[in-house]
């Protein structure tokens, strides 16, 4: 039996015996051919990364990318790039980690840490999962507003449903929701496509909003929008999530096989996550050509945004269009939240429940603060509790990247597959600026 195999294995640096597989259910059900050409292999990795993708173009980074290309143009473009390429970093880490050791980032933590630490990192994990399905049933309360007018209090209550979605998606098998999840990424970058050609933004002005400013630190506004951003793209969740569903793939177990799905799985992460860079930008390039150029530069809000594109661009379209992408980014997110909250608990407690057990009590941790919110203030108290979500991810998140970080530079556990030095400096980096603005962002909430 090969090490780092099939559940059971001994596997050297590790202290315990892994119990069980990583989403068992999925665990190596898709073949990866072994003579095949570059194309079909990287067609047969293709898949996982979309599912990370998601997580970076939810509600929470529609608000942050609102607010930054509304009150300031194109200058905050450098800190979505510099945001995407940071994520494709972490996320090429948590791809190497589930196939060398055959754990996900839950599993790991639960074989290294002691108890004690495994279980607060588990608890801070829940609470991650919590604050993304919030802003998942919050987009989604709004997307159903804006299209059908339905009152946001029933929207919140309609997102229950999701669970039904999930359980069907399941029952016809990984390689069914993925394409899903694709052809949801393309309806919205299709949406944005629309709204861009609407928009006629200023390209020259685009391209130099791409060059880092040092306007975004000197600017106290500017900076603590730029943090937002930051907080909103590189999510935790998703460092947990990737290390499981690479894991889907039946690769060769040997060092050549192993090699080769990391490198393959890197390309697909990558390619995925500059997709949604491309649509991150694109909701931030709209703000900017829509509202910052005709003097709207206070718009912080998904509703307001709604309101004003269709008078401001001359066409009725484009605000059911705008609807449209965020009910899919919200029904994206969902999916990919449920998948990351049966890994984080089974990894950490080596316990399943039914998906659907566990989708249901996820929703309802989220719809109850979304009900009540609502039912006492309105939008504004949604809108409020949106960015509430996306801080809640900014605490957490140091502690999913940290052991992320320290186990992949781990060599008596990575062997051979060890991060690189460069590889491993350049993490650490990211690491230390994203606890840094995150502690900021989380340090500005409190104090104003």
């Amino acid at each position: 039996m090969p090490a780092n195999g099939p559940a059971g294995a001994n596997d050297d640096g590790w202290r315990n015996l892994r119990t069980s597989a990583s989403l068992p259910e999925a665990y190596r059900s898709i073949a990866v051919p072994r003579t095949a050409g570059i194309a079909r292999k990287l067609f047969a990795f293709s898949g996982p990364g979309y599912l990370v993708a998601v997580g970076y173009m939810d509600p929470g980074n529609w608000a942050t990318a609102i607010a930054g290309g509304s009150a300031f143009g194109y200058t905050l473009l450098s800190v979505v790039l510099i945001a995407n390429l940071m994520a494709m970093v972490l996320q090429a880490l948590s791809a190497r980690l589930g196939i060398v050791s055959g754990r996900d980032l839950a599993q790991a933590c639960r074989d290294h840490y002691p108890r004690p630490i495994a279980l607060v990192l588990w608890v801070l994990a829940e609470l991650a999962i919590c604050a993304t399905d919030l802003a998942e049933v919050i987009g989604t309360a709004i997307a159903l507003n804006l299209l059908f007018g339905i009152p946001l209090l029933a929207g919140v209550i309609i997102t229950v449903a999701d669970v039904l979605l999930i359980l069907l998606l399941q029952s016809y098998g990984f390689r069914y929701m993925e394409a899903l999840i694709v052809s949801l990424i393309m309806l919205i970058g299709g949406c944005f496509a629309y709204e861009i050609m609407l928009s006629q933004p200023d390209w020259a002005a685009v391209a130099g909003g791409f060059m880092p400013s040092p306007q975004i630190v000197t600017d106290p506004a500017m900076l603590y929008i730029a943090i937002g951003i930051l907080g909103a793209t590189v999510m935790p969740h998703n460092l947990y999530l990737h290390s499981s569903i690479v894991q889907t793939r039946r690769f060769d177990e040997s060092v050549s096989g192993r090699r080769e799905a990391i490198r393959y799985a890197t390309a697909d992460s990558t390619i995925a996550l500059f997709a949604a860079l491309l649509i991150n930008a694109s909701i931030l390039i709209v703000a900017a050509a829509t509202f910052h150029a005709t003097g709207n530069t206070e718009i912080a809000e998904i509703q307001d945004a709604h309101r004003l594109l269709t008078p401001l661009l001359g066409a009725t379209a484009a605000g059911v269009v705008f609807a449209v992408a965020l009910l899919a980014s919200g029904q994206n997110s969902a999916v990919t939240g449920t998948l990351a909250g049966q890994i984080v608990m089974e990894g950490f407690l080596d316990i399943r429940l039914p998906p659907w057990l566990r989708r249901l009590i996820t929703r309802l941790v989220a719809i109850v603060p979304a009900v009540i919110i609502t039912a006492l203030y309105g939008e504004s108290g949604i809108a409020r509790l949106l960015i509430l979500s996306q801080v809640i991810l900014s605490l957490q998140l140091p502690f999913a990247v940290v052991p992320l970080v320290r186990l992949t530079s781990d060599r008596a556990k990575m062997k051979e597959f060890v991060s690189p030095r460069w590889l491993t400096t350049t993490a650490w980096m990211m690491t230390a600026v994203i606890i840094t603005l995150n502690c900021k962002l989380v340090y500005d909430f409190i104090t104003h």
